[in-house]
């Protein structure tokens, strides 16, 4: 099962985590074994003076004529000196699981070494062997303490050897090497985990590249993947430029068919308007009429195809600044009895994602629009929106536009005025292509007074 951290990330994510998580698991470990195996091999150098200290004891201690245990006079200044923290006792098992002290040393002063009654039940159970257990000293410190059973010769009862030490120097040693062995592993850690994400982003690296080189050949600026890749990689390679010569392919057929079907209507079409014009009455004014419709529809239906067939095309680009600088001094040319005055801005780095001739007629349709119901100013302002879209915005000091009719000129053959010239096309056209591409059309007031088109259609990167 996947784990929720690397569900639906990348791979690098996936890899540094994987690889620095099992590094650092076999870290963690490997430093608590260090410090379990040092805290036990300083206990076992620790519990050897302790047994030395039982073994003399046990050594040189006698029985007197009243059967009373005689230690030995030890020559350790520790073991004479008052809460030293070196300590020894011999003592005798009582019958309820305790132990009653007999001798001790000098250290403890008037205090005892305490014996837990599961200690001298083992003992009870295996004499001989040394028993190691924690204990508190007379002032409370912790100690570290072994037991043993014997017996002494004179005596009927076995006695109950003890030596202890405080365990602090110990324990102070433990937590520094814990602290040492820490500070390293941590080090030891970080320096993996940097080695594991700069091997990731090293053996990455070729398919960051293609990432590169394939996001180049989406915006236009190559035709086919043209680098070396690692054998792992070139099949990948290989594939995808198969696959874009293919779609590539596909797009011009579809062109192909487009501009076939477009010429064998267009054709018949003008014959039967040829025809319907060289006779005259009721019944070629028909003909002639809804062979224009019928024209109007295919010109619509087939500009659709074919915007279609062109976004399905990669690294279409078309500079926005170009197109309206040609568009503008056209239509100044064309509307110059009317006095247009056409006023544009758009950055010369601001690029349309799409053909050339397909910006041309929705630019196009929009400001002519503009400059037919225009006083005598238009503003054209284009300008990016995103790093995937960009806005155009077409405004005239015309009469405008009431709300409720703003709908109604969108669909194809809606006309304002009945009389003016044109086939009512030019706003559906520009909203079917908007659509084409993904992009949308939105009319509203404009601050010069007349109506405002505004288009989002896709970007491209720069």
């Amino acid at each position: 099962m996947i784990p929720a951290a690397l569900r639906g990330s990348s791979l690098v994510r996936r890899l540094v985590i994987l690889a620095a998580g099992w590094s650092l698991a076999v870290l963690l470990v490997s430093a608590i074994v260090l410090a379990l195996l040092f805290q036990q091999a300083a206990l076992r150098r620790f519990d050897q003076g302790l047994s030395e200290l039982i073994d003399n004891l046990l050594a040189a201690s006698t029985i007197g004529d009243d059967s009373q245990v005689i230690a030995p006079a030890l020559t350790d200044e520790r073991a004479l000196r008052a809460y030293s923290g070196k300590y020894w006792q011999i003592a005798e098992p009582t019958g309820d699981g305790r132990a009653r002290a007999l001798v001790r040393s000098r250290s403890l002063w008037d205090s005892e070494l305490r014996i837990p009654a599961k200690v001298v039940a083992r003992l009870n159970a295996r004499p001989g062997p040394p028993v190691a257990y924690d204990s508190r000293g007379p002032l409370g410190e912790p100690l570290r303490a072994l037991a043993a059973e014997a017996q002494l010769p004179g005596r009927a009862a076995p006695v109950i050897f003890l030596a202890a030490e405080d365990r602090t120097p110990v324990d102070r040693d433990v937590r520094g090497f814990m602290a040492a062995t820490a500070t390293a592993f941590v080090l030891l850690g970080a320096g993996l985990t940097a080695a594991v994400v700069i091997q990731v982003r090293v053996g990455l690296r070729p398919l960051f590249a293609l990432r590169r080189e394939i996001a180049e050949v989406r915006r236009g600026r190559a035709e086919r993947l043209e680098r070396s890749y690692p054998s792992e990689l070139t099949p990948l390679a290989d594939e995808l430029n198969a696959l874009m010569v293919h779609n590539q392919e596909v797009v011009e057929r579809q062109r192909t068919h487009v501009g076939n079907l477009a010429h064998a209507l267009k054709t018949p079409l003008s014959v039967m308007v040829t025809e319907a014009a060289q006779r005259p009455g009721p019944l070629g004014e028909v003909v002639t009429r809804q062979a224009e419709v019928m024209r109007q529809q295919v010109d619509h239906h087939l500009r659709r195809a074919r915007a279609a067939a062109r976004t399905q095309a990669l690294g279409e680009r078309t500079g926005v600044a170009e197109v309206l600088d040609e568009l503008a001094r056209t239509l100044e040319r064309i509307f110059r009895d009317k006095g247009v005055r056409i006023d544009w801005d758009a950055d010369d780095e601001l690029t349309f994602q799409g053909e050339r001739q397909d910006f041309l007629e929705i630019a196009g349709n929009a400001m002519e629009n503009a400059c037919k119901w225009c006083k005598g100013r238009v503003r054209v302002r284009a300008g990016g929106l995103s790093a995937q879209r960009l806005s155009l915005a077409i405004d005239d000091d015309g009469p405008g536009l009431p709300p409720d009719r703003r709908a109604e000129v969108v669909q194809r053959g809606a006309r304002l005025d009945e009389t003016a010239p044109g086939s009512g096309l030019g706003l559906s056209i520009i909203d079917e292509l908007a659509r084409a591409y993904g992009g949308a059309l939105r009319l509203d007031d404009s601050s010069l007074g007349g109506l405002s088109v505004r288009l989002e259609l896709p970007r491209a990167e720069s």
